[in-house]
């Protein structure tokens, strides 16, 4: 799967609160730790949006292009018009296209967000969303980290924020974290076993808006309950002979 990097030199976020408020008036986005930190990566969900992140990595996802035009609302909207327009440019000139596991890699332009690597993976056609589609982008997601090099990571699915309501963002968040999780499993054991150079994510922030926050919350922390006793149940012996 190829990833395109451009050098530019110099699910469910609707309704975000501006950046640097909450509920509690600290003057700081809410954000909740998620799971006891799952093959030493401190997931947590984070009511900001992929504009404002600071990250070594931020990721976001994007329907396939539609020639009539692509529904940009909310964070969507919000992160294209900080990025000056970049996104739209890329899928309305047909060099971004958006199918499934189609990713393209920006460096943002200098003071625009705070992310230093900007990722976009693509949902393929909005007809065919579902769950599995979320774990083909978590799965994407993770070995671009790892490939990147990236230590903090940050993803907002901004599904909602396309338009689209087809699938619970709890539990499309679920489906992606814990695929992210599966694929980060076979690279720790990859790297022990010498065939990948060692590297740890060491954070994840899930982005979401205050009215999908607490289901996020409860539905990655389930869904991370549920995969680790899958991963503790995989195959153990070397992937080769020649492994030590």
């Amino acid at each position: 799967m190829k990833t395109l990097l451009i050098l530019l030199g110099s699910l469910g976020l609707c309704a975000l609160l501006p950046v640097g408020t909450n509920a509690e008036g600290t003057g700081a986005p809410k954000e909740t730790p998620v799971g006891s930190k799952p093959l030493g990566i401190a997931f947590s969900v984070k009511m900001t949006g992929p504009y404002a992140q600071d990250a070594d990595l931020q990721i976001i996802c994007l329907f396939k292009h539609k020639k009539s035009g692509d529904t940009y609302q909310g964070a969507a909207r919000d992160t294209d018009a900080h990025l000056h327009g970049i996104l739209s440019a890329l899928r309305d000139r047909d060099e971004f296209v958006g199918e499934l596991g189609e990713s393209i890699l920006l460096v943002p332009p200098k003071g625009s967000i705070p992310a230093k690597l900007f990722l976009v993976i693509g949902l393929g056609d909005e007809l065919g969303l579902s769950l599995d589609t979320l774990r083909i982008v978590g799965r994407v997601a993770a070995r671009e980290a790892v490939r990147l090099k990236a230590k903090r990571v940050a993803w907002a699915p901004v599904i909602r924020d396309e338009g689209n309501s087809t699938i619970d963002v709890g539990e499309g968040d679920s489906a992606f974290v814990g695929s992210v999780l599966s694929a980060y499993d076979t690279e720790q054991r990859l790297q022990a076993q010498g065939l990948a150079e060692k590297f740890t994510i060491s954070e994840w922030v899930i982005e979401a808006g205050p009215t999908f926050f607490d289901d996020a919350v409860e539905k990655i922390g389930k869904g991370i309950e549920a995969t680790l006793p899958t991963l503790s149940k995989r195959e153990t012996m070397p992937y080769s002979a020649l492994t030590k």
